[in-house]
């Protein structure tokens, strides 16, 4: 493990319900990450996403890599930058090639596989990717910049 829960919050400004990273497990500074979500039926998004056959929504997966790859991201600036991190969000510029192959549901365990295609400055193209017990669920690419709050 890198960072549990409670690094993850000193890394990104969201919080609950919408931290949808629980670990990271593996990071290689501007070039990948590996990090994964614990998918509860005690998530609120449940109550509504279907109350009788509970599905985890496409979107929040999307957001889940999102966020992972704000991780990488934070975690790619200098040290002088990381330090100023607090003043900075990650926002998306574009969802591309966002493919939807299976269904999480509660109890799966959504691990987010991202690497980097392309960074210039503050823009980073990703490669995204999530797994349940080894299986591509869902995969896009992502665009996004990092930006003073």
């Amino acid at each position: 493990m890198l960072y549990n829960v409670m690094e993850i919050q000193e890394i990104l400004p969201h919080r609950y319900p919408f931290l949808l990273v629980d670990r990271i497990t593996e990071l290689e500074p501007s070039k990948m990450i590996t990090g994964y979500k614990n998918v509860s039926i005690s998530e609120p998004v449940f109550q509504g996403h279907f109350p009788d056959h509970p599905i985890y929504p496409g979107v929040m997966i999307i957001e889940g890599m999102a966020q992972a790859g704000g991780v990488l991201a934070f975690k790619s600036m200098n040290e002088a930058d990381q330090e100023s991190s607090q003043e900075k969000v990650v926002y998306f510029m574009s969802i591309d090639k966002a493919k939807f192959r299976a269904p999480v549901v509660p109890g799966d365990r959504l691990e987010y596989r991202l690497t980097v295609i392309k960074n210039r400055g503050a823009v980073w193209n990703l490669d995204a990717k999530a797994y349940v017990d080894g299986k591509l669920v869902a995969e896009a690419e992502l665009k996004a910049m990092i930006v003073d709050k």
